[in-house]
């Protein structure tokens, strides 16, 4: 790598990308422990993953500034895993799980996952719940405080991330006033040792692979999905392009060698990522010490780090929420079309209920095809002109499998033409049902007796219709006439 670039990638931003990762590292501790719990797994499992994948992503990974770790949206797809074969399993699954992602990033999926949605990080809100022991009026009256120390210090000096310093002064009030509040040790027994390498211990085989393999597919799928949207975003806070292939690749690579340290599969993570660019960080430094910073703090500051009361992690969570909130899109709801406002609500709606980004991206993505298809299919024109005893049809459009219907009816075989001219030079057909479509037009007027000619195809559409069509074979008229 020439210096310039290294310059440009690691070390144009110290200050601003250490003080940044050190935010996020105390940002990953609590949320790793949670995710741990939720996929039944010991905390040590998701902190060792969270160290592991935001190191290696600081050098692989393809969009600088960007924090990874292990994430709630793929913890939840490792329960039942989890449960019915443990953690062996678990990690033979993070080690698929990266190979699958690999291999994506070779398919180019980064080209094909060019949607975004704006996401609100609410994993620390049940913080705020008051049915959960331990959370008082104390608990609102410090994330109160916190968000005050978080939006007011910038006004007076940008030397600190103001998240650093909520967090810092929370915690000194906490232990000084001895306040009852959930803290960070609470959660889960912070690891001690070093991670170590070691490899699933699991059977080499066809059932072992059965038993793993849907649930990598699944982790593969909505950890690349999570991470391209999270690289989406922080692309557009810091104005600048990433590689989402080399992205792909990344993760891949970065939960293989989770799996190998006794770590749970993970992926970007918006909610950090977004506090990472906040705290002033921009390049893959900024990752690095995340990572770094999280093992030291275990290793040698756990028993501090324990005292770290929750909400003040709480606020920075919130601010988080209103920072990547797009505010604007609430109103948009009563601007845009309506097909597109329903949308946005079908797949906010499926996320909240479903707890599964990937179904809701799912349902939202499924239902902009129709409602895009739907339109499509109504950019159809036909047009037909008489010369003597010949008419000659001009299609525009496109004739696909909802157009295919309008294009079959638009044609008038009652009337008794010598020869009917189908004119295809300003029409595209893109699939099975527009040919079966052209086929049963084009035979229903020779079964009339009728001359037919076709012409103007342009390659895409000679080719399929080529390879798909029945009316120019010899014995299409005769397989007709038999049913």
């Amino acid at each position: 790598m020439p210096f310039s670039s290294l310059q440009q990638n690691w070390f144009s931003n110290l200050r601003g990308d250490i003080l940044a990762g050190i935010v996020v590292a105390l940002a990953l501790i609590p949320e790793a422990i949670a995710f741990s719990l939720i996929a039944g797994v010991d905390p040590k499992v998701g902190l060792y993953a969270s160290f592991c994948i935001a190191v290696v992503i600081a050098f692989v990974g393809g969009r600088p500034a960007m924090i990874s770790a292990a994430t709630g949206a793929m913890a939840l797809l490792m329960v039942t895993l989890v449960k019915d074969h443990g953690l062996q399993y678990l990690l033979a699954t993070t080690l698929l799980t990266g190979v699958i992602q690999i291999i994506m990033s070779w398919l180019r999926i980064g080209n094909v996952m060019r949607f975004v949605s704006r996401a609100v990080m609410l994993a620390q809100l049940p913080e705020l719940d008051l049915s959960v022991e331990r959370v008082s009026w104390i608990t609102y009256a410090m994330v109160a405080g916190g968000l005050a120390i978080i939006y007011l210090l910038p006004r007076l000096t940008k030397a600190v991330p103001s998240p650093l310093v909520c967090i810092i002064v929370l915690t000194i009030v906490a232990m000084v006033m001895k306040l009852d509040v959930r803290r960070v040790g609470d959660l889960g027994e912070l690891p001690d040792t070093l991670p170590i390498f070691l490899w699933p211990d699991v059977p080499l085989n066809w059932q072992t692979l059965q038993i793993i393999f849907p649930t990598a597919m699944g982790l593969a799928c909505v950890g690349l999905l999570e991470s391209l949207m999270t690289a989406q975003i922080v692309d557009d806070m810091t104005e600048t392009k990433s590689d989402k292939n080399q992205e792909a690749r990344g993760q891949g690579i970065a939960n293989i060698v989770a799996g190998l340290f006794g770590g749970m599969a993970g992926c970007a993570m918006i909610g950090q990522s977004v506090i990472n660019v906040k705290s002033g960080a921009r390049t893959r430094l900024s990752t690095l010490i995340a990572g770094v910073v999280l093992l030291i703090l275990l290793l040698v500051l756990g028993p501090w780090v324990k005292q770290i009361p929750m909400p003040a992690l709480v606020a920075v969570m919130v601010m988080v929420s209103i920072g990547t909130f797009s505010w604007a899109s609430l109103k948009n709801l009563f601007i845009h079309p309506y097909t597109t406002s329903l949308v946005t609500i079908v797949t906010v709606v499926t996320v909240v209920y479903t707890h599964n980004l990937a179904l809701g991206v799912g349902a939202g993505v499924l239902l902009a095809s129709l409602f895009f298809a739907r339109k499509i299919a109504q950019v159809i024109r036909i047009t037909h002109t008489d010369h003597d005893r010949i008419r000659a049809y001009t299609v525009l459009g496109q004739v696909f499998f909802v157009s295919a219907e309008t294009f079959s009816q638009a044609f008038d075989f009652s009337k008794n033409h010598e020869k009917v001219i189908i004119d295809l030079t300003h029409a595209h057909f893109w699939d099975l049902t527009a040919v079966g479509a052209l086929d049963k037009v084009v035979l229903k007027f020779r079964r009339a007796g009728t001359e037919v000619e076709v012409q103007g195809m342009n390659e895409a559409t000679a080719t399929i219709v080529s390879k798909l069509a029945v009316h120019d074979k010899t014995e299409a008229l005769d397989r007709l006439l038999e049913h």
